[in-house]
């Protein structure tokens, strides 16, 4: 059995954002404990040329609702950055898995070959839907869950491998 266009995306984003909404929950829950601003939180980054950690999730966002939007041929929703809180982060992770539950596997699988261009940073970049989601928007994704991650980590909050592996893996 071969894996479709749906199942390598939509589930790898819905857990994807699972796992984010958990980290800030543990970040708010830490920050609340040792009396640390949440804004102080929210604005970590890990170098001063990297988004911060509300940038993370907003890009983590994008990703996801831009993917699945794409690989399905159809227009994703508009959401205008505006965050500020972890609440509103929250909102944000909530609003794209709500997007996600939308988006159907008829709508994706046998699009494998259909042609996707993107333009990022004033430049075309076109790729086939297979390589599309393997080659740029899974890492992008994976690349500012993670980075999430470490912005947490890095200011104190009590992680571990396990938070960001949540739901992986079902008990035999």
């Amino acid at each position: 059995m071969s894996f479709s266009l749906y199942d390598i995306s939509v589930p790898a984003f819905s857990r994807g954002l699972d796992t984010l909404s958990h980290l800030l929950d543990k970040g708010a829950a830490y920050a609340d404990e040792q009396g640390i601003d949440h804004a102080q939180l929210i604005g970590g980054r890990l170098a001063p040329d990297m988004y911060s950690l509300i940038g993370q999730v907003q890009s983590a966002s994008d990703a996801a609702k831009f993917g699945a939007a794409r690989l399905a041929g159809i227009a994703p929703p508009s959401f205008p950055d505006d965050e500020t809180t972890l609440d509103e982060l929250r909102a944000r992770i909530a609003k794209t898995q709500e997007f996600l539950r939308s988006v159907t596997p008829e709508s994706m699988d046998g699009q494998e070959e259909r042609e996707i261009v993107i333009r990022p940073g004033g430049r075309e970049l076109k790729f086939v839907a297979r390589d599309y989601i393997r080659g740029f928007v899974l890492p992008n994704f994976y690349f500012h869950l993670s980075t999430a991650y470490g912005i947490l980590r890095h200011q104190g909050v009590p992680l571990g491998k396990l938070d960001y592996l949540r739901g992986a893996a079902s008990p035999a």
